[in-house]
């Protein structure tokens, strides 16, 4: 087990807008789209449920779009007013990633993170729903239904993981730290990635879900993650799971990762501010930060991507 303590109650206080009801409604909604579009399909899908986006790698099925759909409709209904910046959705259309700079609140959904390890028949997936306000994320689900993990954290009201409360680790040594994954790192990645072993850092590539990552970090099993895209299905949730358990983010730039984008990459999330500026460190020494496009996902062949020439950034999850 790692860092979870006893949940305290939060009575019937709203933190950000996000009340007790809504907090619980979206949950059970999570649970409901996942049990209904992506569990039966694991382990079950057919040739024709799985598509190539950019390589053979990046991956759609038919549940990651059955479910952003589900999710969408259901996720809208319970707060008028909002919208949604999906995975697969901006795959289609990325002027949608704009919305996260817009007034309206934004939903932020990733339906299957890890695609590629769900169409392996891994259990290492999830699926991730951030809700965001002024850019900021204000509350996030995490659920990987084939570990029975369900993680979830509200803005000033912290992190939780099955309804326990989560603290992120203090004082361990050597610093382990999930990293994206070496298949899809360009040259300058890996000597990034370089001088954190170098350090005497224990890394541990992302093969399967970035936001199990978080969940890792926010428990207190790992002291960091160190990722060099930034589609914010991909960490938004994981986000504010690790800075509601005690964490914090640090760009190369040394300031905050922003959901909306433009960040100079890579990043860390931390389990404290110390060790973020330690990561932080290593991964800028010796060469300049990488600035991402402006609302831009760094996935597969988008401009802004770290070291673009159609490398997948957004593939590194292990997706």
């Amino acid at each position: 087990m790692g860092n979870e303590v006893d949940a305290v109650s939060t009575g019937t206080a709203a933190a950000e807008g996000v009340t007790d009801a809504l907090f619980a409604a979206v949950a059970d909604t999570v649970r409901e789209v996942v049990a209904a579009e992506v569990v039966p399909r694991w382990r079950r899908l057919a040739d024709a449920d799985i598509v190539q986006k950019n390589g053979p790698h990046d991956l759609v099925t038919t549940a990651d779009r059955l479910a952003e759909e589900r999710l969408t409709e259901r996720l809208t209904a319970l707060l008028p007013g909002s919208v949604v910046v999906g995975e697969e959705a901006v795959s289609a259309d990325p002027t949608l990633l704009g919305r996260l700079r817009g007034a309206d609140p934004v939903w932020v959904i990733d339906p299957i993170d890890g695609t590629a390890a769900f169409v392996r028949g891994d259990v290492g997936f999830s699926t991730l729903v951030t809700l965001v306000r002024g850019g900021q994320p204000v509350a996030c689900w995490t659920y990987a239904p084939q570990l029975d993990l369900f993680a979830t954290a509200r803005r000033g009201q912290g992190a939780h993981l099955d309804g326990k409360r989560l603290r992120t680790a203090t004082g361990r040594e050597p610093l382990r730290v999930w990293i994206s994954n070496p298949v899809f790192r360009t040259d300058g990645e890996r000597a990034v990635i370089g001088r954190l072993t170098a350090a005497g850092v224990t890394t541990v590539p992302c093969l399967t879900s970035a936001g199990l990552g978080y969940v890792e970090v926010a428990r207190g099993l790992a002291d960091g993650v160190a990722f060099f895209w930034e589609a914010p299905w991909d960490h938004a949730a994981g986000l504010l799971l690790v800075t509601e358990a005690g964490g914090t983010s640090l760009t190369t730039a040394g300031e905050p990762f922003g959901v909306p984008g433009g960040n100079a990459l890579p990043f860390t999330v931390a389990r404290d501010e110390e060790t973020a500026r330690r990561i932080v460190g290593l991964l800028a020494a010796g060469g300049p930060a990488t600035p991402g496009a402006p609302g831009a996902s760094a996935g597969p062949g988008t401009p802004g991507a770290p070291g673009d020439s159609g490398t997948p950034g957004s593939e590194a999850a292990g997706r």
